[in-house]
């Protein structure tokens, strides 16, 4: 039965796959379709007609009327719909919400999910990374068993009853189609549960008895997962217990940090890393070359890009192009108008483009998690290659991270400070902390310029902390999930003081 599935889907696959390469290699194209298709599907909402989307033509009278927006400047509109009110910012009512806060902080962010966008945009996302993954490995046979996928959770939205939430991958899960469901582990409402403790619990004892091919998830969730199966079961790699596993489709955050780790859970070479960029505003990018850096932007998803050159205060909105004015080797911020609902709208995740045929693109950070306190303009791309080329060197591994500021005080100079969480045992902290910031200066010239002489920045300042100290500070916030994540680099020390504060009182206690 499994056999036949696998032969069905190869087939939807390899014709999904030459639809994918045409619009790779027709980009421009596909863009000025979804741009003519979006504006006009959009015609008669609110949103439309305050900005006579029925009249516009051009990509320039589109960005004549039409501002750079930041989810508080929608949050109005995405209010009145979430209420049930239709045709706001985009046709029709919305019944679907992906709730996002980004970082700890900051409310929480409720982005539309239409019928249309969850199908031609998520989930054909989702298509297309699949259809990466068997284009370049023939052999692969993913559906031939269990394949596992760490989900968030629902939400009831008080304020309208028929109005659902949750993190976009709940919201995939929840909808996922037929074919996928016969293969997937663990049940649908074990990989939904809210409390994360007992999710993990669950599906450690409900998977380390499957055959599993394929998985997906934030690698900070899975090593926690991976570690808990492997505790149940006594093996020493993940290998031992699904022998048949091939692929793990990642994405959320920097994986850098956690190569070495999940190389050791499969040391097998044939193992197949595969990055994905699907954000809650959409399925943006997928690795379809694994010999090259970088994600393929899916330029035929519904939706059209354009890009804010990344300046030393952030994005510079008024030098946005769309996609064939931008140059390899740059930092931008992305901006969206979807099928979702969203115009103009800035995600706040900053890309460079490796290539501009094919179109490849990776996440290097975010346009509110870099640190620019001291003219360094370290992003977070940096910090995640400077801490996994750390951990290679003293054979140690992360847990997670986070960095802020110490700020230039009279007679003091300044520096950045880390907060670092260990799996195992710790190195010895002076000697890391050189190699740390000697790497990152090879990586950063102006982070180096800065370090020079130590005239601006000292070494930086390193701080280990105790074992879960990361988990037990998010727990403390309520913010467990994937969509979840600790802030790894700010300008501020709000964060740090914060998660410094928490330790010392629980230390007390």
């Amino acid at each position: 039965m499994r056999g036949l599935l696998n032969f069905a889907v190869r087939k939807i696959l390899e014709r999904n796959y030459r639809k994918l390469e045409f619009a790779l290699e027709n980009p421009h194209a596909r863009q000025q379709y979804w741009f003519n298709y979006i504006t006009q599907a959009a015609s008669r909402t609110k949103f439309g007609k305050k900005y006579e989307f029925k009249s516009v033509k051009t990509y320039h009278e589109f960005t004549k009327r039409v501002p750079v927006h930041e989810y508080e400047d929608l949050r109005p509109y995405i209010e009145e719909m979430m209420k049930g009110r239709s045709d706001v910012l985009w046709r029709g009512v919305i019944n679907w919400y992906s709730k996002s806060s980004g970082t700890t902080g900051g409310r929480s962010k409720f982005i539309p999910v239409p019928k249309e966008n969850l199908k031609l945009c998520h989930n054909k996302g989702s298509t297309d990374v699949l259809s990466f993954l068997y284009h370049n490995n023939p052999g692969i046979d993913i559906f031939k068993r269990k394949n596992l996928i760490m989900g968030g959770n629902l939400e009831k939205y008080e304020h309208a009853r028929q109005t659902k939430i949750g993190d976009i991958s709940a919201v995939m899960l929840y909808h996922m189609p037929f074919l996928a469901r016969l293969v997937f582990t663990p049940d649908i409402p074990t990989a939904m549960l809210e409390d994360w403790e007992e999710k993990i619990e669950r599906i450690a004892r409900i998977a380390k008895d499957q055959d599993v091919s394929f998985f997906g998830g934030v690698p900070t969730w899975t090593i926690v997962l991976f570690d808990r199966i492997l505790e149940l079961t006594g093996k020493s790699n993940m290998y031992e217990v699904w022998p048949n596993a091939k692929a793990y489709a990642h994405g959320g955050v920097g994986f850098d940090p956690y190569r070495a780790r999940f190389h050791e859970y499969f040391p097998n070479g044939d193992f197949v890393f595969q990055e994905v960029y699907n954000a809650s505003e959409g399925f943006f990018a997928a690795q379809g070359s694994f010999s090259e850096k970088g994600m393929y932007l899916l330029v035929d998803n519904g939706i059209f890009y354009e890009f804010a050159p990344m300046g030393p205060d952030g994005p510079v909105l008024d030098a946005v192009v769309p996609l064939e004015g931008v140059k390899e080797g740059e930092n931008y911020s992305i901006i969206i108008s979807s099928n979702g609902g969203l115009w103009r709208y800035m995600p706040g995740d900053v890309i460079t483009f490796h290539s501009t045929a094919p179109y490849r693109i990776s996440v290097v950070g975010r346009t509110r998690q870099y640190i620019n306190a001291f003219g360094e303009e370290v992003m977070i791309g940096n910090t995640d290659r400077a801490i996994a080329l750390s951990c290679k060197e003293f054979g140690t591994e992360l847990v997670d991270y986070t960095v802020a500021p110490i700020y230039l005080e009279k007679g003091k100079k300044g520096a950045h400070h880390w907060l670092v969480e260990f799996a195992g045992n710790s190195p010895d902290t002076t000697r890391f902390a050189s190699f740390l910031d000697k790497t990152l200066r090879e990586l950063n010239s102006d982070y180096d310029a800065k370090r020079s002489h130590d005239l601006a920045l000292q070494c930086l300042k390193l701080e280990v902390l105790p074992a879960g100290s990361f988990h037990r500070w998010m727990e403390s916030k309520g913010k467990m999930g994937g969509q979840n994540k600790v802030p790894r680099l700010s300008n501020d020390r709000k964060h740090i003081e914060e998660i410094l504060n928490f330790l010392k009182v629980r230390n007390k206690v």
